[in-house]
């Protein structure tokens, strides 16, 4: 390899600009695939929801007596 810089600031030729962009993208698609890997539980929409009551037999008495 010659210690010649790979872009030359004004001089870069469409091949050189094509890598840049396509390490860019593939740089931004490896940060998306971390963000949705790493996505909390707690922020679930399902999370948000709770299953209905389902009270047992005698509950309507119960409800009215002191805790």
């Amino acid at each position: 390899m010659s210690d010649e810089p790979v872009v030359v600031r004004g001089n870069a030729t469409d091949a050189e600009v094509a890598a840049v962009v396509a390490a860019l993208a593939v740089m931004r698609e490896a940060r998306a695939k971390i963000a949705r890997r790493q996505r909390s539980l707690w922020s679930l929409p399902s999370r948000q929801t709770r299953p209905p009551l389902s009270p047992g037999p005698g509950a309507w008495r119960a409800c009215a007596l002191p805790h």
